[in-house]
């Protein structure tokens, strides 16, 4: 059976089913990473790369508040097994309404992780606002507007995105702001699809001195603003 080339998530409260879940998924190959909490997942998951979400179900039932809000987010980012460990047995559980799964371990890890495309969690929350840009990269200058912003990066609308082809880092002057950062491209969109072109950038570093300015746009503050679903 192929195997997911990343590590699987695994999440439980429960010392014992937690060693039992990596057990299982190590006997069959499968890199682990194991977790106490929703929290710790998601902090490994905003740096790193994960195949996949294996939950103890009590554990999910469980949580509460801040730990509910982010077991629903990363469920719904990665492929995910819920079960029920006896002993050292995974019995996979079926889920009612939309949460539908898989019903056994080897079709999740064999099928659905398999065809999942490896990404780190957004660290922050997207903001659609318009905010006019003028993006300098090797001494041109061209003028855009954003789709969104968060504290980590944003999407600039730029009809001719194809240019940026190659490039990596530029300087991004926000014109009614009054602020200028520099950024990376992270990602660039053609003319032609279904959405607007541009490019996709992510913040190298933001100033102290921007921070608040950037705060009464968004109106949020950083530490408070991570990219969560609401259940």
């Amino acid at each position: 059976m192929q195997q997911p080339l990343h590590p699987i998530l695994v999440v439980s409260y429960s010392d014992d089913s937690r060693a039992a879940l990596a057990a299982t998924l190590r006997n069959l190959g499968v890199q682990v990473a194991c977790c106490a909490s929703f929290c710790e997942a998601e902090e490994l998951a905003l740096g790193g790369l994960y195949g996949g979400l294996l939950i103890d179900l009590p554990s999910i039932i469980k949580s509460k508040g801040e730990e509910k809000v982010v077991a629903y987010t990363l469920a719904n980012f990665f492929p995910t097994l819920r079960v029920r460990t006896m002993g050292t047995m995974l019995i996979p559980m079926t889920m009612p309404g939309n949460a539908k799964q898989d019903k056994s371990l080897d079709d999740f890890l064999a099928v659905t992780c398999q065809a999942f495309t490896p990404r780190t969690l957004r660290a922050h929350r997207r903001h659609p606002l318009c905010l006019s840009t003028i993006v300098s990269c090797n001494g041109w200058e061209h003028r855009g507007f954003t789709q969104n912003i968060s504290w980590g990066g944003a999407f600039i609308v730029d009809v001719f995105s194809e240019r940026f082809a190659g490039e990596r880092a530029i300087s991004i002057a926000f014109v009614d702001c009054g602020f200028t950062l520099e950024a990376s491209i992270r990602w660039i969109k053609p003319w032609g699809g279904k959405s607007a072109p541009g490019i996709g950038v992510s913040f190298a570093t933001i100033p102290p001195s921007v921070v608040p300015l950037l705060a009464s746009i968004l109106k949020t503050c950083r530490e408070f603003d991570r990219d969560r679903l609401t259940a």
